[in-house]
This record gives structure tokens, sequence and C-alpha cells, in this order.
């Protein structure tokens, strides 16, 4: 019975100190965020105007695809080695 309790003891503790660094990470984040002012977007603004903001999206949206379309066919090839064992 002892060593029940002190097992559930034990996951209790662990289940805070898990808490505490998620809160920990979280407000760091914030704070982060908050000191860089990573809301200012002036050089978007510059981008736009520009119409190099275009070139951007492109870039990010064909290196996105192609991550995408690498994960699927790993995918499969995990797949197809699964079934044959």
């Amino acid at each position: 019975m002892d060593r029940y309790i002190k097992d559930q003891d034990e996951n209790y503790s662990g289940t805070k100190i898990v808490a505490m660094k998620k809160l920990i990470a979280f407000s760091t984040f914030i704070i982060i965020t908050l000191v860089t002012r990573a809301q200012d977007v002036k050089m978007a603004d510059v981008m736009k105007e520009d119409g190099k903001i275009y070139v951007v999206i492109a870039v990010m949206l064909t290196i996105l695809a192609g991550l995408v379309l690498y994960l699927v066919r790993l995918d499969r090839k995990i797949s197809k080695l699964e079934k044959n064992k």
C-alpha cells in the first residue's frame, strides 16, 4: 500500500515539473517576442511596394511543396517496406 502511494506521489511531482517547464518555455517565448518586436512589418511593406514580396512567397511555397512531396514519398517507401516484412 505504501509503495502505491509513493508511486502516485512521484508521478504527481513529475507532472508538476513538466507543467512548470512548459510554463517557463511559454513565458520565455512571449518575452522574446515582445523584446524583439516581431510584430514590426516595415520590411514587409517595403518589399510589397517593390514587388519583391511575391518572390519571397513563391520561394517559400516552393520549399514547402518540396518538403510535403518528400514526406509523402518517404511515407510511401516506409509503408512498402512494412508490407514486405
